[in-house]
């Protein structure tokens, strides 16, 4: 009798000990995310932010991926093995980079993958090239041009021809063909960009038709008209189910997925823009993550149950001054003149103007306050982490050196007659509204004749909006595509980078640096190159540098699998390796 009830007992301990460990796991084979970011694309092509580039690269693939939580390694993907100059993937002169394409691999529409369907992709792709979009890396170095078009939107003579030059197939191989060495190139063949579509599929949509003679036709499609906006069809190991705009997005598990069966049946982003909510739905487990801004980090510090990854991030934030703004129907502006009721459309031309507000930002106080000094303050755009990082100087909070300025620029009118003006931020970010604030309270303490608002737009509007140039400071991020600083340093400040472009900001000195930089082999001549180019980014008081952030991921501690990287932002989450126990 006594064996039966310790038996009896024993069971029921185990039962019990089992009840427990599955006690706070919320449908073990589903995961949730809570975040805030909007969806605009899920065009690989046109999509150039963490929210998109989150959903593409679950659902569609790349030849090659960040090998775990190293950004300057790599493993193949769709790819059957990583090309080098030891296995004769690279030519000896850095010009041309050979993958064999695995075979045996099916979209999720049921379509084969070819070697033709990775050339058509890259050739799309590239051919598409919306303004502002994510191509300028693929076209930079298989082309030499950063972009498809000239400073006047017209099509480069040739850039097409040299686009279906660049990638052949050979086989059951493709090869690309570079007009120069490019170091960072691999680095660029894992971002979302550089996704593989099925030829055939995308064609039947409305993508690009094959003929090169054609391509203008498919050139730069406005925003929201790109044929891929809303459907997919990758080779990944989820598939979309459902997209509902500003509400949620569910992923399915692609069952007949080519690599190991991921753990999860199904993960859903909710959109959800307060953090009570999310926090809540934290606590209650109905959430396994959710998106954490710094000034939260202490809160979610002190709750039970969860597992927190801290990882400085290859990512920087900035304020940034347009200095040739767009008068057409824009209401960011006032009047458009300096009257006192607004501001002229190269007010931010003037560099005193711009050492004003570089002045009146206090670094100190919006690292303490905003971010319980859980972020890095940049002094350049070639942030902490990458090569040829050197500290310059910054411009200090100081408001008398800031009013000093203000009245120096345009021979004291503006002090004289004050102006009127808004900046801008994506609304659901605190922390850029917070440094906005900051900002416009500090330049309006200088004069009463000085008047900012502070104006949120969600993420879709205000994507075309600093794009068309209706905004005079506009506060954006970028993350990195690949380790590199001229990933950073082009973008930021060359004429034709993303942000140099929407900035009107041209220095000839700086883009002729800019291009020697990528374009040198050699790593003593490239780290000079770098060094000139963090200076002038001091001297021509370029933009305001607000942060490199320091990513803080909150997961219910029954979740694993997450790796760490620098490279991909808070909206990353790699699903297939996720499981819940």
């Amino acid at each position: 009798m006594k064996r039966i009830y310790l038996l009896f007992s024993c069971i029921a301990v185990t039962m019990t000990l089992c009840a427990y460990a599955y006690a706070g796991v919320k449908n073990p084979d589903t995961f949730v995310l809570a975040t805030y970011g909007t969806l605009r694309t899920l065009d690989p092509a046109v999509c150039y932010d963490d929210t998109g580039s989150q959903r593409i690269w679950n659902i569609y693939e790349t030849l090659v991926f960040f090998d775990g939580p190293h950004t300057d390694r790599f493993v193949p993907v769709l790819a059957a093995k990583i090309p080098t100059l030891e296995n004769g993937g690279i030519s000896a002169d850095g010009k041309s980079y050979t993958f064999r394409i695995r075979q045996g691999i099916k979209f999720h529409e049921g379509g084969d993958l070819t070697a033709e369907d990775v050339v058509y992709s890259f050739k799309r792709n590239m051919i598409v090239d919306p303004d502002g979009g994510p191509m300028w890396m693929l076209l930079e170095a298989l082309t030499g041009h950063g972009s498809t078009r000239d400073k006047d939107g017209k099509i480069i003579p040739g850039i097409f021809e040299a686009i279906n030059k660049a990638v052949v197939v050979n086989g059951d191989r493709v090869i690309f063909y570079l007009p120069r060495p490019f170091p960072p190139f691999i680095g660029i063949l894992a971002y979302s960009a550089s996704s593989i579509l099925d030829r055939n599929w995308a064609i039947s949509k409305g993508c690009w038709n094959g003929d090169i003679r054609q391509a203008a036709r498919y050139n730069n499609p406005p925003p929201g008209h790109e044929p891929l906006q809303k459907i997919t069809n990758g080779t990944g190991a989820f598939r979309m189910k459902r997209w509902q705009p500003s509400n949620q997005f569910i992923f399915e598990r692609n069952d007949a997925y080519w690599g190991p069966r991921p753990a999860l049946k199904t993960a859903i982003v909710k959109y959800v823009k307060e953090w009570s909510t999310r926090k809540l739905m934290l606590q209650n487990g109905d959430a396994d993550r959710v998106t954490v801004d710094i000034p939260y980090v202490p809160e979610v510090e002190a709750m039970p149950g969860l597992t927190l990854y801290k990882t400085p991030q290859l990512s920087l934030t900035a304020a940034l001054f347009c200095q040739r703004v767009d008068p057409t129907g824009n209401p960011h502006i006032g009047s458009g003149k300096l009257d006192g009721n607004g501001i002229p459309l190269d007010f931010f031309a003037d560099s005193d103007v711009r050492q004003a507000f570089l002045h009146a930002f206090d670094r100190r106080t919006y690292k303490e306050d905003v971010f319980n000094n859980l972020v890095i303050m940049p002094s350049s755009p070639n942030i902490e982490g990458l090569p040829y990082r050197i500290e310059t100087p910054v411009y200090e909070f100081d408001l008398q050196k800031s009013k000093a300025c203000l009245q120096k620029a345009r021979g004291g009118k503006i002090w004289q007659r004050g102006f009127k003006m808004i900046i801008a931020h994506n609304s659901g970010n605190e922390m850029r509204e917070a440094a906005a604030l900051m900002l416009a309270e500090n330049i309006m303490s200088l004069n009463p004749k000085f008047h900012i608002e502070i104006r949120n737009v969600e993420w879709k509007d205000y994507l075309v909006q600093y794009r068309n140039f209706m905004y005079p400071i506009f506060i954006t991020g970028w993350a990195a595509d690949y380790a590199d600083p001229h990933n950073f340093l082009y973008t930021f400040m060359h004429s034709r980078g993303t942000y140099g472009r929407f900035m009107a900001y041209e220095n000839p000195v700086v883009d002729r640096l800019c291009e020697a930089g990528i374009a040198t082999v050699d790593p003593a001549r490239r780290g000079q190159i770098y060094a000139e180019l963090q200076h002038l980014w001091y001297q021509d008081a370029v933009g305001i540098l607000l942060y490199q952030q320091i990513n803080v991921r909150a997961y219910k501690d029954y979740v694993h699998g997450y790796v760490p990287n620098a490279i991909l932002t808070d909206g990353w989450e790699d699903l297939k390796r996720l499981y819940k126990k």
